[in-house]
């Protein structure tokens, strides 16, 4: 049954069945109504953000099924709330059918999105269906964090250490394992860097963690490249950056040493990782790494420091080298 055979009504009804599946209490009107009603909590701020995959420009399905779609756009909505160390709430769902687009393709990628939302208990409240050229899911998600917990990209202070919470470079080597451009023997890496690129996991509760600690001053998710994002928080808080080393994952380790390219370059250059950049008082770094490991069981990275200087650089055989943008840009393509 192909979407053009379908009323409007009849597609909301059937989607509206699937997004029951995540209800809250705190929605008191969700789908089928003109708007969604809920009850804010009066001690928290509001975070709100919003993503856009268009086929062809975020993704394409050759390289991942309509479930992997719903699931990556619900995680890229949850990481910027993360980085503002907010618990998700809500989230809203306007999607762009083209008439190649059947209605069991729209269930599949609806079940992509429940299944990921329902991860982080976010509810899915309303949206619009609207005909488009190209198979479009712009996701709007709101969340809640303490004024006192509120974390900017802003906030970075000249000799904060520079951390991220998981290693790197995992799902670009998943893209080109998908694409064809290499081909990892090791099953284990293999699975890894596809699971990173078409179902990676937003750090939600790390970074209402990260948030609740005075020590950590800044902070933002790194969707499009460490080379690209730290450059913006760097930007955003007037600093620079020293880098000390970058935390390859294994399989881009695998998969830059196949491609004969420098592993760090393909980690920095690399995006949709959705870890979190954060900045903190150096003195408190080792602290909040022991904490965290204790917690997550997983480790903090440092990967450098903070400096009044503009730019980022490395240090590279003795000297300090310029890091270049090398991550995605939604206007270039790079």
């Amino acid at each position: 049954m192909s979407v053009r055979r379908l009323t409007e009504d009849e597609i909301v009804t059937r989607l509206r069945e699937l997004a029951e599946q995540s209800s809250g209490g705190r929605v008191l009107l969700g789908i089928g109504d003109d708007a969604a009603v809920w009850q804010p909590s009066r001690s928290h701020r509001s975070v709100i953000t919003t993503d856009a995959l268009v086929d062809g420009v975020h993704f394409t399905r050759e390289t991942m099924s309509l479930e992997d779609v719903g699931w990556r756009t619900t995680t890229a909505n949850l990481s910027d709330l993360a980085a503002m160390g907010a618990r998700p709430v809500l989230a809203t769902i306007a999607l762009g059918i083209p008439e190649a687009v059947d209605f069991e393709d729209l269930l599949a990628l609806y079940r992509g999105v429940i299944a990921c939302a329902r991860t982080e208990r976010l509810v899915i409240a309303g949206g619009d269906l609207t005909r488009a050229p190209a198979l479009t899911i712009a996701m709007t998600a709101v969340g809640e964090v303490r004024a006192s917990s509120v974390k900017r990209r802003s906030s970075g202070r000249p000799g904060d250490a520079v951390g991220v919470t998981g290693t790197l470079g995992a799902s670009r080597a998943g893209l080109d394992i998908a694409r064809g451009r290499v081909t990892l023997s090791q099953e284990g890496l293999r699975e890894e860097a596809l699971r990173a690129h078409r179902r990676p996991r937003a750090r939600v509760r790390e970074g209402q963690w990260l948030a609740a600690s005075a020590n950590v001053h800044a902070m933002m998710d790194c969707s499009d490249g460490l080379s690209t994002d730290l450059a913006r928080l760097c930007e955003a808080s007037a600093l620079g950056a020293s880098l000390e080393s970058i935390p390859v994952a294994p399989s881009a380790l695998a998969a830059a040493e196949a491609l004969r390219e420098d592993p760090r370059a393909y980690a920095l250059a690399g995006g949709e990782e959705y870890e979190l950049i954060f900045t903190c008082a150096a003195r408190a770094f080792a602290h909040l790494a022991r904490r965290f490991q204790e917690c997550f069981g997983s480790p903090l990275h440092r990967i450098g420091t903070l400096r009044r200087e503009r730019g980022i650089v490395i240090a590279e055989r003795g000297e300090e080298k310029p890091v270049s943008r090398t991550g995605w840009d939604h206007f270039d393509g790079g």
